[in-house]
């Protein structure tokens, strides 16, 4: 579970509600209207926006964002190296004995089809095939969440201009002026809220998460390939620090 996500939510929300509670009752900010225009439309808009099984999807990779196992390059490159040296010293076939200390499902394929004999350049091509999948389905599913971001608040303004519009033509009553100035001002809160609070935040940490699990696969594609090709295990760590930031490399060999 991502404790900076769950965090970041209810510190949001809390204090939100703090401020709620210290104003008045916070059954004055739950009006039914508004919270039917803003989420339904908005809901309906990325319908229209996006087809129903990518929408389904986006909720699935949006999991990330609150349980997410993250990998660090460094431990990944250390586990390549170790598994180079074990492979020059006993071969490639002794690399089978390992597999049951990897319970990454693409490290683990990896170490199958090196094992299994794959060439050097088919296996990399492969890899990095489903990289760009992974890649794909990521950024459709932080862009959906981005759009759900910019359709709330337009939502939201529309709400508000039909309780404008109700509140204008009902003067002469002066009990409606207050239920239609309602929806006219929650909407508007209602998309704010749902864009900067829910959605914005977790296509942003969504990419983070992409970025992160696209940087490990691809070390352990470059790093199967240098395994295959019998890469001296000192060489082939100096090539992968490069995808890692100075202060990340850690050598396996000391100074």
């Amino acid at each position: 579970m991502d404790l900076a996500t769950i965090i970041g939510l209810v510190a949001a929300f809390g204090l939100m509600l703090s401020a709620i509670m210290q104003g008045g009752s916070l059954l004055i900010f739950i009006n039914i209207p508004s919270l039917l225009i803003v989420f339904g439309g908005t809901l309906g808009t990325v319908l229209v926006h996006f087809p129903f099984g990518d929408i389904l999807g986006a909720f699935k990779v949006a999991r990330k964002a609150f349980f997410h196992k993250s990998t660090s390059p460094v431990d990944t490159i250390s586990k390549l190296i170790a598994y180079a040296g074990k492979a020059r010293k006993e071969g490639i076939l002794s690399l089978q004995s390992v597999m049951n200390e990897i319970d990454d499902e693409f490290f683990l394929k990896g170490l199958q089809m090196a094992v299994d004999g794959q060439e050097p350049e088919a296996l990399k091509d492969m890899l990095e095939k489903e990289i760009e999948y992974v890649m794909d389905r990521h950024d459709k599913g932080a862009e959906i969440f981005s759009t759900f971001a910019a359709y709330s608040p337009a939502m939201g303004m529309i709400g508000t201009l039909i309780g404008l519009v109700q509140m204008l033509q009902n003067m002469s009553d002066p009990s409606s002026i207050g239920p239609a100035m309602a929806v006219a001002l929650l909407t508007t809160f209602y998309g704010a809220v749902i864009a900067n609070v829910v959605a914005n935040p977790i296509a942003g940490k969504l990419k983070l998460r992409s970025a992160s699990e696209v940087l490990n696969k691809t070390l352990v594609a470059e790093g199967m390939k240098s395994i295959l090709e019998g890469e001296n295990p000192r060489l082939m760590e100096q090539r992968l620090h490069a995808f890692v930031a100075p202060v990340q490399r850690e050598s396996n060999f000391g100074r």
